[in-house]
């Protein structure tokens, strides 16, 4: 699986520094000898090896900090960051921390805490320090999903440029996850922060460990393959859909609160509600108040008439929401809601114009997602593949002929996994969604003149043996046949679930063409459906593409362990539209000559 690290794009940097001791020489007695002058403060300090604990789903990290010792904090996308100064940094890398820590790597002067969900510059953590009893001053590191505060007002320090990482760290972030063995870290029981540093004997934290075959069969299996069945399951729950709305309809885009206009009224503080993967706004609008959305880029523009505000704006919101503002226009109120990730007329966002719950002001709710794409109905016209010319006939005596003989173009279609193999099990089963896309696509290019091969229509494996399974596949775009596409849904462990939404697809250099292939369906597939664009993906061999002879290509349809994404997976209107942009991005490759026989 493959998880997108993305930086908020202003780190916030907090600067704190354990207290200077000095020792002051009792009356009359004679000074010792002064040892070497020591800038740093402390002579071979050290920093690592904390105390972690858990209580729920908050987990509490504790650094002891000698004498001299500064550091910086900056929360990210995808964790907690510990810039150290003054201190060797001991190198340590391990997983499963605490219940908000799944991954701990220290190293090259940085400390990186990766957490399951995304921090904001105060929301998802704490910090503070403190001094134990027993003299020794302490950083107190507190994780969770519900927490926010950030930096106490001791900790608030200075703004600074994020600090770029060093050689040294980076190597410690992509390194597997085996902590040496010199370097521990150690866990405790829930004691908060005045746990005593834990032995040298103590246990480690648990390592996630695979063997070399099963790194071998991950390394040729779809991306997806790498997350078990048991770890999807315990997945983030839904988000919560807007109430008395049906998601196939799309979102007014302009409205009137019914009623009389009331001159001065005044728009309070919009409402946030904080979702797993979705954050909702609500506005509060009198009576006689219209509305207009609109979207576009990194932000999403609501313009009021007949409500007034005060100047206002607040800056990390959510992991969703960077930022909201409202300015005085000579109609009435701007509010600008500026997102995570760029908005479109019926992706990345949702809205509902809903009577008061009290009172007399009606509420405009918006949710905001990345991961929210286009539900709506395809129309008849959407649903029509045109025609692809036929191609000239590659096999037998037809090419010893004087007149070409011409065929229909023949394409592989594979969905992926079948019988005992499930594939992602999360909102979804992985392999009855990519059999039901398959068949579709195999109706749409039916109707455009291509012939299309299954290499499964049941729900059946083609071999027991998960490599030979892969291979069989691959196999079937014997000569004669133009392209090969795989179609798979995608998977995150439950830490990292938030992380992982959109549409990707992969291809591996088994063909010239396979990456053009690969570009037309990503394009396609993003255009038709709006979901969030991940790009294409190369940096791991896929058996089902490497052992494939003709262009190939896999295309990973959305996350079923990505609490909104998979209510996509679960939509026939979002299946169909998927159907369309790879059934459309096989028609383009076929008649632009990214085939086998390169037309």
């Amino acid at each position: 699986m493959k998880g997108t690290a993305i930086m908020l794009s202003s780190a916030l940097l907090l600067v704190g520094m354990a207290a200077a001791q000095s020792a002051v020489p009792a009356p009359g007695s004679t000074p010792a000898a002064s040892p070497p002058l020591n800038l740093t403060g402390v002579q071979n300090a050290t920093f690592g090896q904390p105390r972690f604990s858990s209580a729920g789903s908050v987990t509490r990290v504790v650094f002891d900090l000698q004498t001299g010792v500064t550091y910086t904090l900056t929360p990210t996308f995808t964790g907690l960051r510990v810039d150290v100064q003054g201190a060797r940094v001991l190198p340590s890398v391990a997983s499963r921390a605490g219940s908000s820590v799944s991954e701990y790597r220290a190293g090259g002067g940085q400390v990186t805490l990766i957490t399951p969900f995304p921090l904001s510059m105060t929301e998802g953590w704490r910090a503070s320090e403190a001094t134990l009893a027993t003299g020794t001053r302490v950083l107190i590191l507190e994780i969770g999903p519900t927490l926010s505060g950030g930096p106490s007002d001791a900790l608030q320090g200075t703004l600074r440029a994020a600090a770029t990482t060093t050689p040294e760290a980076q190597a410690v972030l992509n390194a597997p996850l085996t902590p040496p063995a010199s370097a521990p870290v150690a866990t405790t029981a829930a004691t908060g922060a005045a746990a005593s540093p834990a032995p040298a004997s103590a246990a480690t934290a648990p390592v996630s460990t695979a063997t070399a075959a099963t790194s071998s069969l991950m390394d040729s299996a779809p991306p997806g393959d790498s997350v078990a069945p048991a770890q999807i399951g315990t997945a983030l729950p839904p988000a919560p859909a807007l109430p008395a709305v049906a998601a196939d309809q799309p979102s007014d885009v302009t409205g009137r609160v019914s009623g009389r206009a009331v001159p001065g009224s005044v728009l309070g503080a919009p409402r946030i509600g904080k979702n797993p993967g979705q954050t909702r706004v609500v506005l509060e609008l009198p009576p006689g108040a219209a509305y207009r959305i609109v979207p576009g880029g990194p932000a999403l523009r609501v313009e009021l008439s007949g409500v007034d505000a005060t100047p206002q704006r607040a800056q990390n919101v959510s992991p969703e929401l960077s930022a909201w503002q409202y300015d005085r226009t000579l109609a009435g109120v701007t509010v600008t809601l500026q997102t995570a990730a760029p908005t479109a007329s019926r992706s990345g966002w949702r809205a509902q114009l809903l009577p008061p719950a009290s009172g007399d002001r009606s509420r405009l709710v918006i949710d905001l997602s990345p991961a929210l794409a286009d539900l709506t109905p395809l129309l008849p016209a959407q649903r029509v593949i045109a025609a692809v010319p036929p191609v000239p006939a590659s096999t037998g005596l037809a090419i010893l002929a004087l007149v070409p003989s011409y065929v229909k173009p023949r394409v592989v279609i594979d969905p992926g996994h079948g019988g005992t193999d499930p594939g992602a099990v999360g909102a979804v089963v992985e392999k009855d969604v990519t059999l039901a896309v398959a068949l579709r696509v195999r109706d749409l290019l039916a109707g455009a003149g291509v012939e299309v091969v299954l290499t499964r229509d049941t729900d059946r494996q083609l071999n027991a043996v998960k490599a030979t399974d892969l291979q069989m596949r691959a196999g079937m775009g014997s000569a004669g046949t133009q392209l090969f596409v795989s179609i798979h849904v995608n998977a995150m462990e439950p830490r990292n679930a938030l992380r992982g939404y959109g549409v990707e697809t992969w291809w591996n250099p088994n063909h010239p063409r396979s990456s053009a292939l690969a570009g037309l369906l990503q394009r396609d597939v993003v255009g038709v459906t709006g979901a969030f664009d991940q790009g294409l993906k190369n940096s791991q061999s896929l058996s089902v593409l490497r052992n494939s002879r003709i262009p190939a290509a896999l295309i990973e349809i959305g996350y079923a362990s990505h609490p909104v994404d998979g209510l996509n997976l679960k939509d026939a209107n979002y299946l169909d539209r998927v159907a369309v942009g790879i059934a459309q991005g096989i028609r383009d490759a076929l008649v632009t000559g990214v085939t086998a026989s390169g037309r």
